[in-house]
């Protein structure tokens, strides 16, 4: 039998000031990035409008920062170093705050864990002081040379803190975080020059921008691909810059989120992000963009973590409203607003999309036909056939330079009408991509099913939305559709909400389902495809728990686009001029018609100077 420890009552004691400095530190400073951002934030408080950063293995040697702004007088120096000095706080309230730092905790627990060097200068002053901090201990003010404006060295950082540099990554992966800081301060202040070394290699040298032009800098973007923000919700107003569905990235590093000119990683603004993109992206990617929120600052806790980095709403739900709603206008615009892709062959694509489901049986083209639509002559591609190679081929008429289409060629783009972003239809390659000419002579390239299942997803999210459910078809001999039992049991969880869609079920013993009706919209082709892939979705899904509740909203939209794809024209159907026109029109007035479903592209452009570096005319 295993004895009891022995036990001593503890006694409570004071701890001294640099174990506290230490503790403090760790949370403070976690990493250089965190340093880093901890410094340049003061130097943007501090007026700057030049900000240069020079980093050696990723900061964990030396952290170098200099700027322009108001310096520091002797005095202030020795207040800087103490724990919970700021010249930032004009009342005890912590409400009115406007500046990104104001703890006045960064300085010292630089100091308390690494070697730490500021020299400053106000305009007043004829001379710099510089003040040192050596693990805490600190060497009073002496004068020193330098320009008006701070400059701040860190070097060792956390040499006196052994656990700390212990778990810290390598240079490379402190260095991406680094830089991954300096971004979002870039962002966050357009009106002061930045310039960023690591290990003597310029990282980025922005100048002093615009807001559009420095988010494109950051966004490693150019400004006309940016779709801008401007939404107002009471005294709430969301700003920025977000990209089209098009440009995505595998992580969400490319997401820049700032309220009040600070940048922050809010999970719950991240989650309203998510939840605007989820129509137009493909699963698992993440889109690109800058928002900027002003709030109130009586409605905003910024005194959340010592990080600064995480804030508390006085109405969180209002925030998520205006961010799902403004970036769903913003993306809600038909393909006439822009935001297809543009081709390129010099180099592999950033962005690789996974394989498309399987297609199901062709169903009929049902596309409206408007008469003011131009008429359009298309010259059908021909097949080559076998003989000799000057013969003419058919559809093509013999002329003094060669072979030319026999049909009316295509019309000119100063004949095109403007008011078609997408121009006019003038062939169809491999039955299944439309090419057609913008009005700005631009090459466009269509995929008919991927433009077809959006529209048909539009469709569908607007009957739905109209009026609730949409209208079902009942079949004349019910289907039995046999099922892992897993996947039956999680469609009749969803029965009542699928009935809604059109598509009335019964059990029909274990592992198989009885399907009664289908919706009208899309007829009987395929449906148990269909009702076997929505069945996937719902089994996979980890929220499948709250669909057995009654909260079917989640999944809502995956089984409006599984349907949209299952009753979209399919590829390899060949069409008619008219209907390739009809196409275009409507992707031009659809919502969110530049990607499918799957968050795919619909169209590409290939423009004149495209071609003609393809050719080799220009470089």
């Amino acid at each position: 039998m295993t004895e009891a420890p022995s036990f001593s009552r503890p006694t409570i004691r004071r701890l001294s000031g640099h174990v506290i400095d230490l503790i403090a530190a760790g949370e403070v400073i976690e990493r250089p990035a965190a340093a880093l951002k901890e410094l340049v934030e003061n130097a943007i408080d501090a007026g700057a409008t030049r900000v240069v950063v020079a980093l050696r293995a990723g900061g964990t040697d030396r952290i170098d920062v200099t700027d322009n702004g108001c310096g520091m007088s002797p005095g202030e120096l020795e207040l800087a170093v103490e724990r919970h000095c700021t010249s930032k706080l004009q009342d005890e309230r912590l409400v009115q705050i406007r500046t990104l730092g104001f703890r006045g905790e960064a300085l010292p627990s630089i100091g308390a864990s690494a070697r730490l060097s500021i020299t400053s200068r106000t305009p007043e002053s004829d001379t710099a002081w510089c003040i040192r901090v050596d693990a805490g201990v600190i060497t009073p003010p002496q004068p020193a040379s330098g320009p008006v404006g701070t400059r701040i060295v860190v070097t060792d950082l956390f040499f006196a803190t052994p656990a700390r540099r212990k778990f810290l990554k390598s240079a490379r992966v402190e260095s991406g975080h680094a830089e991954s800081v300096m971004r979002r301060l870039a962002l966050s202040a357009p009106h002061c020059a930045m310039r960023v070394l690591l290990d003597d290699r310029v990282l980025f040298d922005l100048p002093e921008q615009s807001p559009i032009a420095r988010t494109a800098s950051v966004l490693d973007t150019t400004p006309d691909t940016l779709i801008p923000l401007d939404e107002q919700r009471g005294s709430v107003r969301l700003s920025g810059f977000a990209c089209g569905p098009a440009r995505t990235r595998a992580t969400g590093s490319g997401q820049f989120i700032l309220v009040n000119n600070r940048p922050v990683t809010d999970p719950m603004l991240r989650t309203a992000i998510r939840v605007a993109y989820r129509p137009v992206i493909e699963r698992g990617r993440f889109p690109v963009m800058a928002l900027h929120l002003k709030v109130p600052l009586e409605r905003l806790d910024v005194n959340v973590h010592p990080a600064k980095t995480e804030l508390r709403f006085a109405d969180e739900a209002e925030i998520r409203s205006l961010v799902i709603g403004g970036l769903g206008r913003a993306l809600g615009h038909g393909s006439s607003g822009g935001g297809g892709i543009h081709a390129s062959f010099g180099s592999r694509p950033s962005i690789v999309y996974p394989p498309r489901p399987p297609e199901p049986q062709e169903r009929p083209l049902s596309l409206p036909v408007q008469g003011s639509l131009p008429a359009v002559h298309a010259a059908r591609l021909p097949t080559l056939p076998d003989g000799p190679a000057s013969a003419p081929r058919p559809g093509f008429a013999e002329t003094d330079q060669g072979f030319a289409p026999a049909a009316r060629p295509p019309r000119q783009p100063d004949t095109l009408d403007p008011a078609f972003p997408l121009g006019a239809a003038i062939a169809q390659v491999f039955d299944t991509y439309i090419l057609a000419l913008a009005p700005d002579g631009d090459l466009v390239l269509v995929d008919q099913h991927a433009a077809h299942e959006r529209l048909t997803h539009e469709r569908l999210r607007e009957q739905y939305a109209s009026g609730g459910t949409l209208r079902a078809q009942a079949l004349l001999l019910p289907e039995v559709v046999d099922l892992p039992r897993r996947e039956a049991e999680a469609l009749m969880a969803c029965a009542e909400d699928l009935s809604k869609l059109g598509i009335d079920l019964e059990s029909f013993g274990p592992g198989s389902v009885l399907l009664r009706s289908v919706p009208a919209l899309l007829g009987a082709q395929d449906i148990q495809g269909l009702l076997k892939d929505i069945a996937d979705e719902l089994a996979s899904d980890p929220d499948l728990d709250a669909a057995s509740t009654g909260s079917f909203s989640h999944h809502l939209d995956a089984i409006l686009a599984r349907m949209a794809c299952h009753g979209s024209i399919r590829a390899g159907r060949r069409l008619k001029p008219e209907e390739m026109d009809a196409l275009l029109r409507e992707m031009e007035q659809t919502p969110r018609a530049n990607t499918c479903s799957h968050g795919r592209p619909t169209w590409l452009k290939l423009t004149r100077r495209e071609l003609e570096r393809l050719f080799g005319r220009v470089k």
